[in-house]
């Protein structure tokens, strides 16, 4: 008994659906549709700001954010570990300040070390949702100093977009 195999393409329908017209080709995007369509995945993947109710006590962030301000230009600690705090601006803004003062110390022949510190008064303001604006004084041994720190919240986390120690 020999059994015949039976494919599909013996069957009229297998046939014609093979012979059907391939669909349309999609309309040709412009350079201005691919852009627009860019953007909104630049918007949809970039950081998304978050409301202060969702937010931790900021306080905290920016007394430990100082100190390590402080700690990063005095040549005690490396600006790489302040990247999950701060922006990518913020970082080429204090790796300039890094080179100066490293250049500096290195003139004297004065070898980078921990700062004694305290931290003083911190004033807060929130001059609207999610964003927090304070100013940090710093009292070392020989003088004092101002940190001025702008927090947004990105992500559902506080993120430095400003530093600047006067």
């Amino acid at each position: 008994m020999s059994t015949v195999a039976r494919h599909d393409d013996d069957e009229p329908e297998a046939r014609t659906a093979r012979l059907r017209p391939a669909p349309p080709l999609p309309e040709r995007r412009t350079p201005e549709m691919r852009a627009a369509a860019r953007a909104g995945a630049d918007d949809y993947f970039a950081p998304q700001p978050a409301p202060r109710a969702e937010l931790p006590d900021p306080r905290p962030l920016l007394e430990n954010l100082t100190r390590s301000v402080i700690e990063v230009i005095a040549g005690a600690r490396d600006l790489t570990q302040l990247a999950r705090w701060i922006t990518a601006d913020v970082h080429t803004v204090l790796l300039k300040r890094v080179i100066l003062a490293e250049r500096a110390r290195r003139v004297r022949g004065v070898p980078g070390t921990v700062p004694v510190v305290s931290i003083g008064t911190v004033t807060v303001s929130e001059p609207r949702d999610g964003v927090v604006e304070s100013v940090v004084i710093v009292h070392g041994r020989a003088r004092s100093r101002a940190v001025a720190i702008r927090l947004e919240g990105l992500d559902g986390r506080w993120r430095a977009t400003s530093v600047s120690v006067l």
